[in-house]
């Protein structure tokens, strides 16, 4: 990936969302939510503490996490939609088991 994010920040793609329900029935994009599930693709070197020390982040490339319906900034590179948030703003990382 071309862009690096800083301190504490991540950079998601969001994971689209079914376009069938269960019962078979077609949601058309109007009445869609945006999803809150994405896969990391960049992770920021950490936060630096009082001392000066860098804490690296819990989360890495490659995770599949859950975020906030309003977490992070949108941006667009290379025309994809990618959000870049705080790691505060993910609530969990979901496994793959």
């Amino acid at each position: 990936m071309k862009f690096r994010p800083l301190h504490d920040r991540v950079v998601v793609q969001r994971i689209e969302a079914e376009e069938k329900t269960k019962g078979g029935i077609i949601i058309p994009d109007t009445a869609k939510e945006k999803p809150q599930e994405g896969k990391i693709v960049a992770v920021g070197p950490g936060v630096r503490d009082s001392n000066g020390t860098v804490n690296p982040l819990d989360l890495k490339v490659g995770d599949r996490i859950l975020f906030g319906k309003w977490s992070g900034s949108e941006i667009k590179l290379d025309g994809v939609d990618y959000l870049v948030m705080k790691e505060t703003d993910v609530i969990g990382v979901v496994n793959a088991s």
